[in-house]
């Protein structure tokens, strides 16, 4: 009998949601069913939810509410990005855009569409640590780049990225910057006003699944994905899941407002189960930066395993861990980020990533290493 998830270590992946979100929610999912398009009292009640979320949202990225476009969540926010922003600023004679190569597929699937409707797409390297090349991108940009685009923080990996210089780049050529900080905003700081387009998702940060948003700064032009009734001042065409909405913006401030002693307490554990893994497994590496990274991300390339035998070992000893972005842990494909960072092949076939939450303990902690090293000397046998 295959023994229950008892570890969680797959925060990345997705995150449980929190109790603010949930007490939040449950109203719109019962009695407060309204639609917040209309007009009578309890759609009027619906809109306050979204108007009061809208402005929890904007205060933990330091944006105006007026600049939080809600969608369905992360991808669609940066297709809206990468797509809305390239289309536009075609009808401007700007059509090439520039991403970093280690965006999620979120990113580099737009922007390798656009490419096939006649946009310049040009992708960035980084260095062995992840980090994006700072001279590479200095290259790439040029009159005709519409976006930047350069994610906060890897999704894999864990690396922060220099956003603040890949901004300063972008806008120095007359190019729109967008940063994909769905994974930064749960442990560090975000400033919406690094970047002209930066896209968020509830639940990675403790909030329900199919909600997310888009911050487009004050004065920045953009194109539409959906058209329709003309929500979300024209951007996102759709009626609003106004349970999703309400438990996002309660999720967010909350996050927010414990986000340092959290993220403290995560990256010892992170630490911990670094070094008891290094300490009872040969032929271990760390992925990702050794300083700039998230609290909570642990990627490691393991000599001598196969990613998917070990993550199904894993599972069967009660451990929720995946190999790279879950997004494609389903696909046999190589992650292109460890590619892009230079990890030989040999090795990113026996990639772990490992990321513990505000949930996590010092047992489980303990707990997970010794039945990770044990799943591992099983199939080193």
């Amino acid at each position: 009998m295959q023994t229950p998830t008892s570890i969680y270590l797959d925060h990345a992946a997705t995150t449980p949601l929190r109790d603010e979100a949930r007490a939040a929610m449950l109203p719109f999912l019962g009695e407060r069913f309204a639609n917040a398009s209309s007009l009578y009292a309890s759609a009027r009640e619906a809109r306050k939810a979204i108007d009061e979320a809208r402005e929890r949202v904007a205060a933990a990225v330091g944006a105006r509410p007026e600049e939080v476009v809600f969608t369905s969540g992360g991808t669609e926010a940066d297709n809206l990005a990468v797509k809305g922003a390239a289309w536009h600023a075609r009808e401007q004679g700007r059509d090439a855009v520039v991403v970093s190569a280690i965006e999620h597929h979120a990113v580099l699937d737009p922007a390798r569409w656009l490419a096939r409707q006649g946009f310049r797409v040009t992708e960035v390297p980084v260095d062995e640590h992840g980090s994006v090349r700072l001279e590479a991108l200095g290259r790439a940009v040029d009159a005709r780049t519409a976006l930047v685009s350069v994610m906060w923080a890897n999704n894999e990996v864990g690396t922060i990225q220099p956003v603040a210089e890949c901004a300063r780049i972008a806008r120095s050529a007359g190019a729109l910057f967008h940063s994909d900080a769905v994974q930064a905003l749960p442990w560090i700081l975000v400033d919406a006003a690094v970047a002209d387009l930066t896209s968020l998702s509830a639940h990675k940060l403790g909030g329900p699944k199919g909600v997310g948003a888009l911050i487009v700064r004050r004065g920045v032009k953009i194109q539409a994905l959906m058209h329709g009734g003309g929500q979300e001042r024209g951007l996102r065409s759709g009626t609003y899941n106004v349970a999703g909405i309400a438990g996002f913006g309660a999720a967010a401030e909350a996050t927010v407002s414990r986000r340092d002693t959290i993220s403290a307490r995560v990256a010892a554990l992170r630490d911990s189960l670094a070094r008891l893994l290094g300490e009872r497994i040969t032929g271990i590496s760390v992925n990702g930066h050794p300083t700039e990274r998230l609290p909570n991300s642990l990627s490691l390339c393991i000599e001598g395993v196969e990613a998917e035998s070990l993550i199904l070992l894993l599972d069967a000893a009660g451990i929720a861990a995946s190999s790279g972005s879950a997004c494609t842990s389903g696909s046999s494909e190589l992650s292109h980020v460890l590619l892009a960072m230079g990890v030989p092949r040999r090795l990113a076939t026996g990639s772990l990533r490992l990321t513990p939450g505000a949930g996590t303990t010092v047992e489980e902690i303990e707990t997970a290493a010794g039945r990770i090293a044990e799943a591992v000397r099983t199939l080193r046998r």
